[in-house]
Formats: structure tokens, sequence, C-alpha cells
């Protein structure tokens, strides 16, 4: 057990300080991030974005996505109020972002919902996001291809359920799979790590799941080659600036305000006491 103990923290040891050059950078070159998502989270996507240091474009007309889209750093797209109306955007901005090798990351948001949104996730997936971060039932739904009762966007599954459905659905699209849970779950096909910061809180804002996607892509604009690691330490910036807002939360409505405040106040000494990544391959 005391071994055990001492392999996890010389684990997080590591991790911390590649997590506070991930953060670090971020504030320092601000990325010009494009989110095509939907109306529900737009607000609280450009403030995480905003709070980090990066630069949010929300952006999603189709007659702009050839003059727009060269010009970012990276891109998000979140189907959480998906009509067909916006998927040909959302497919000419994936389709130019691989053109130009830009990072995209996508949000598949309740995929299993419906068939007409299966369909559109998967032919997302098709073009080859670099990340792919979703809830449990999202990334089941994804790797079996089905469509059934998914609570909405919540997750009727625990992320370290969902490990060998994320494991086969990275290793089928060539993506890294993130898996949001009490412990967010990040693997390339091969390894897996878990992130193990947070607040059970952050559940009760909507639009935290969807913002987390965008710091997602900030983080991978910053670092492209090393896509997997910059996930990690995304996630694990959003838990933490969970954990420290919630110390100064009374409730939901205060938490989102104080989770803004404390992402945009992280120093290098509060991010390295925190981070909590462990391996779990």
């Amino acid at each position: 057990m005391e071994e055990n103990t001492i392999e996890v923290q010389q684990h997080a040891n590591l991790w911390g300080p590649k997590v506070w050059t991930h953060l670090s950078t971020v504030r320092q070159q601000s990325p010009l991030i494009q989110c095509i998502t939907n109306f529900v989270s737009m607000d609280l996507m450009a403030n995480t974005l905003l709070s980090a240091g990066a630069s949010p474009a929300m952006i999603h007309s189709l007659e702009e996505i050839p003059d727009f889209t060269p010009h970012t750093h990276a891109l998000c797209i979140n189907v959480g109020t998906l009509t067909a109306d916006w998927l040909p955007a959302m497919k000419s901005a994936a389709e130019l972002a691989n053109q130009l090798a830009k990072p995209w990351v996508f949000d598949p948001v309740a995929a299993g919902a419906s068939s007409f949104r299966l369909k559109a996730c998967l032919e997302l997936v098709g073009l080859k996001p670099t990340v792919i971060r979703g809830n449990g039932s999202e990334i089941i739904a994804l790797s079996k291809a089905s469509v059934g009762p998914t609570k909405g966007v919540d997750s009727s599954h625990e992320s370290t359920d969902v490990v060998e459905a994320a494991k086969s659905l990275a290793q089928a699209s060539g993506c890294i799979v993130a898996v949001s849970g009490a412990v967010d779950v990040i693997t390339d096909g091969q390894r897996v790590i878990g992130a193990q910061n947070g607040v059970a809180m952050m559940q009760k804002i909507t639009a935290t799941g969807c913002s987390v996607t965008a710091l997602i892509a900030a983080f991978v604009a910053i670092d492209p080659l090393n896509a997997f690691e910059a996930t990690a330490s995304a996630l694990s910036i959003f838990g933490i600036a969970g954990e420290i807002g919630m110390d100064m939360a009374k409730g939901p409505a205060s938490l989102r305000m104080h989770l803004i405040d404390s992402l945009y106040g992280l120093d290098q000494a509060t991010v390295l006491r925190h981070v909590n990544i462990i391996s779990l391959s």
C-alpha cells in the first residue's frame, strides 16, 4: 500500500511541471480557438477560454469558414444543439483544419440519443479529430455505434467503466479519447491515464463539459505534437479550478463564478500542489 502511494506521488510530481508549462504557454501565446458549439454552452465556453488566457471565436457560419478558420490555432466542434443546417459548417471547418494541419477537438454531445445525431457524430469522427472528449455514455455510443438512452447530456456510466470502449475508439479512429467523470480518463489506445481533479458539483452547472473540451483545444493548440499530454493538462487544470472555486462556493451558481475566477488566478504553486494525474494502464 505504501509503495503504491509513493508511486502515485511520483507520477503526480512528474505531471505537475508539464501541466503548469501548458497553462503558462496558453497564457503567453493566447491561441485563437474557433468554437462551433451549441447555444447553451457559448457563454461559459468563451469565458473559460478567456480566463485561461486563450482567445475564443464563436463563428459557425459556413460562409465564413474559408476566410476565418485558416487564421485559428485550433478548432472545437460541439454538437449539443445540432441541426441539419449546422452540420455542413462543422464538416467544412474540420476538413479545412485537417488540410492546414491544425488540431481540432470534437465533443459528441448525447451521441447515441438519435439516429441523426449518431450518424452526424460518426461522420465527424471520420474526419479525424485530434481529440474526442465525451462522457461515458457518449464514448460507448461512438465505440459501439449504437443508439440508446443517454440521460440527455449526462452520463449513466462512470468514466473508469468505459476504459475499454475509449481504448477501442482511440485505436479505431486514431484520436486521443478523453472520458469525463469522477476520474477523467485519457487514452491514445495504448496509454491510459486518469486525472483525478474536480468536484461533483461541477456536474450541476450546464456546459462545464463543453467548456473543458474548448480548453483542451487551447492546450493542444500550443502543443500539437503532444496532444495526449496537453489533453490531460487541460482536464487537470479545469478540475483544479473547480476545486479551488468550491472552497468559496455556496452552490452551483456561485461555483460557476468562482470556477472562472479560479481558472484566471491559478498560480504555479497551486497547480503543482493540486495536480493529481495517475497511470491507469
